[in-house]
């Protein structure tokens, strides 16, 4: 214990700590655990980057389906939002079954009494570490002939608030097919938006003149995102794995706004009028294919293809005038055309040996855009290309009382713009290290350092008008951002408490940053300002972060969920000025279950924090849920936004060249009542799929 002090006070002092996030091929490496911990209803094993959950049969009787067991874990709550599993501390959760990603759907597919054990990473696989900041696969039994199908609805009465979803799973033999549907619909006609902009420009006279808007405005926006998903699976659990995905993304959404603005000039006033509209659409079919294969007891090989194709279509009309005489103040039309393919393809291998297991893999993902482009510039079509390949090995083992997992890769990032081509090669190490300290308390280090991929819209060249004299914009030369972190982590847990303690830090050199900069015109006379990003020097980012549940009675009778973390982040602009921001980061929710009954409060308190050139807070909480179950069924109520209406706001740096505000509320959830009700029935259980590769294509490119 005393080497293992000595050693984690050393790399404290010389790297500090930080939230990490990490690359590997797979969640299925050999455990190597800490101790269990026997919590009423669960028992728990804490292992260098995870804990695992089994649960007695009290729990399981209690649960209708898998979603009611991951809600129980100390640190994943049901966010009322989308009505799916996520962690309390934020980020993104990927939700795998048998290591394969799992839509929720799927887990609600799943019958109690199938989960085996439940894995939740608080340290990512290396492999998700570029999509997701915790990971939770579901272990679940051995596949049976059968069939599963079920519903679920939750709708708003008073306004546009939709979440939809239906399922069925039939399984024969070796053979499992799969057919889900969802939808999430939002029509919100009350929303509200105070701004302002405040600068100084030079007239013709070369005087130096203060212009301000006050802009107050009304939109209807919303949107509907609809998902369908035909799977194919054939498994022999021993030797291969076969699945086929055919996944179909459709998303319509748009925005009508309506207001009016004071536009002043020195002490002089203008009235104006203000009337934007945006609207966006795509259909993106997605094929997916995996095949593993296991030669002997101690290797596997598996692979994975995942392709789509498809067209974005992105339009944005924007007017502002003179109230008074109709004189226009501006008009532009911004419509996008963007065609899209996206290829991915990884093979990864594992061997186990006696002390440990190494894990090695090849990804290549491209990612290629025609863009057909009409802005205030005028029309354009050009391509641009992004390349990502990755190369890792991997190997997790265990000396004595010390768990460790060592890492290391190289990441190639090739991007090709229509202004710029960069070539980036970067080694990616990776550490993670364990200690029990007691039965039911436990240390772990963990260290990384890794690239970020430049966003498309970060280094898109397209213009946009946001205001008189201020335009939006990308910058086609931006550096890839690369990122070093660490994080020191004490956990302890009993029947009463699970909580972990992380101290953490985070330091990133060429920093992707926003900021508003000057625009000159060609006699060298500035004309205005753009909102747009630069590659800061660094920033940096540390604090501790408590996040966990207390039940005071040892039971799910009163369950406190809690995040707290004080923090500090600051960046070094280009310029070498340090912008700086403390904050403490929050998170509560109080939930009581008994027999068929469950309620459950959450609430947090906003805070600021750094976002580019702005200050902005994170959306507030405060919302109420009750639900009965019924052998197969469940009926659901409550409050969003008991209240308040959700919202937002937004202020610019004390160094930024522009003074800018924003308050947004979106009135129509303000103590917004909701319904809900599902479904399901089970018979057999479906096939099991211990999938080693997951892949995604980008996201759909848009301005």
């Amino acid at each position: 214990m005393r080497n293992f002090f000595v050693l984690a006070t050393s790399l404290t002092a010389i790297f500090s700590f930080a939230q990490v996030e990490e690359k590997q091929d797979s969640t299925d490496y050999n455990p190597i655990e800490i101790k269990e911990v026997l919590i009423k209803s669960q028992r728990k094993k804490m292992f260098a980057d995870k804990a695992v959950y089994t649960f007695d049969k009290d729990a399981l009787d209690k649960a209708r389906y898998a979603k009611d067991l991951l809600n129980t874990l100390p640190e994943l709550n049901v966010d009322p939002i989308s009505n799916t599993i996520k962690s309390i501390k934020g980020g993104t959760t990927l939700m795998l079954i048998n290591g394969v990603e799992a839509t929720d759907n799927q887990i609600k597919s799943i019958k109690p009494q199938d989960v085996v054990r439940v894995e939740y990473f608080d340290i990512p696989p290396a492999r998700y570490s570029n999509r997701a900041d915790q990971v939770v696969n579901l272990v679940t039994k051995n596949p049976e002939n059968g069939y599963v199908f079920g519903t679920d609805l939750t709708s708003a009465l008073s306004t546009g608030f939709v979440n939809g979803s239906a399922y069925a799973n039939i399984t024969r033999g070796k053979n499992n097919f799969g057919l889900e549907y969802s939808i999430n619909l939002r029509d919100y006609d009350n929303r509200e938006n105070n701004n302002s902009y405040a600068y100084t420009l030079p007239n013709d006279l070369d005087e130096m003149v203060n212009y301000k808007t006050d802009e107050n405005r009304f939109d209807h926006f919303g949107y509907t995102y609809q998902n369908v998903l035909l799977r194919y699976t054939n498994t022999d659990s021993d030797k291969y794995t076969f699945q086929a995905k055919l996944n179909l993304d459709i998303l319509t959404s748009f925005s009508d706004v309506n207001g009016n603005s004071n536009f002043f000039t020195n002490q002089n006033s203008e009235q104006h009028t203000v009337y934007k509209h945006n609207n966006q659409h795509y259909t993106k079919p997605t094929l997916d294919l995996y095949y593993s294969r296991k030669f002997g007891k101690k290797d596997e090989v598996s692979l994975n293809f995942v392709g789509a194709d498809y067209t974005t279509n992105s339009y944005n009309f924007s007017h502002e005038w003179k109230t008074n005489t109709n004189e226009e103040v501006y008009q532009y039309i911004t419509n996008l055309e963007a065609k899209q393919t996206g290829l991915i393809g990884e093979i990864a291998h594992t061997h186990d040996f006696t002390k440990g297991k190494l894990s090695s893999g090849y990804r290549i993902s491209n990612n290629s855009i025609d863009n057909n482009l009409e802005n205030l510039l005028g029309t354009d079509n050009y391509n641009v290309n992004y390349l990502e390949q990755y190369f890792y090995s991997e190997f997790s083992g265990k000396t004595k009382k010390l768990m460790y997992r060592l890492g290391a890769g190289i990441t190639n990032i090739h991007n090709q713009s229509k202004e710029e081509s960069t070539n980036n090669w970067v080694f990616t190490p990776k550490l993670v290290l364990g200690y029990e300290l007691a039965k039911n308390q436990s240390l772990r280090f963990t260290s990384s350092y890794k690239p970020r991929t430049i966003y498309s819209d970060e280094l898109s060249s397209n213009v946009i008008q946001v205001v008189p004299n201020i335009v939006k914009t990308g910058n086609p030369f931006l550096k890839i951002q690369k990122s070093f972190g660490n994080n020191l982590i004490y956990s302890y847990n009993s029947k009463y408490i699970d909580i972990n303690a992380n101290a953490f830090y985070w330091y990133r050199k060429d920093a992707i940053n926003g900021l508003y900069k000057e625009i000159y015109n060609s006699d060298n006379k500035l004309i205005g300002f753009a909102e747009t990003y630069e590659n800061a020097q660094n920033s940096q980012q540390y604090g501790v972060q408590v996040s966990g549940s207390v039940k005071p009675f040892g039971t799910d009778l009163l369950t406190l969920k809690i995040v707290l973390a004080p923090s500090s982040e600051s960046v070094k602009t280009k310029e070498g000025k340090t912008i700086k921001n403390d904050y403490i980061g929050n998170y509560f929710s109080i939930a009581s279950v008994y027999k068929n009954f469950s309620v459950n409060y959450m609430f947090n308190i906003p805070t600021y924090t750094l976002n580019g050139a702005f200050l902005s807070t994170n959306e507030n909480n405060n919302h109420l849920f009750m639900s009965y179950k019924k052998q197969n069924f469940t009926f659901s109520t409550g409050m969003y936004w008991i209240g308040m209406p959700s919202e937002y706001k937004t202020k610019s740096l004390s160094e930024s060249l522009v003074d800018y505000t924003s308050h947004t509320q979106i009135r129509n959830n303000k103590n917004m009542f909701v319904l809900g009700f599902s479904y399901d029935f089970s018979t057999g259980k479906k096939t099991n799929v211990d999938r080693k590769l997951q892949n995604q294509t980008a996201g759909a490119a848009t301005f």
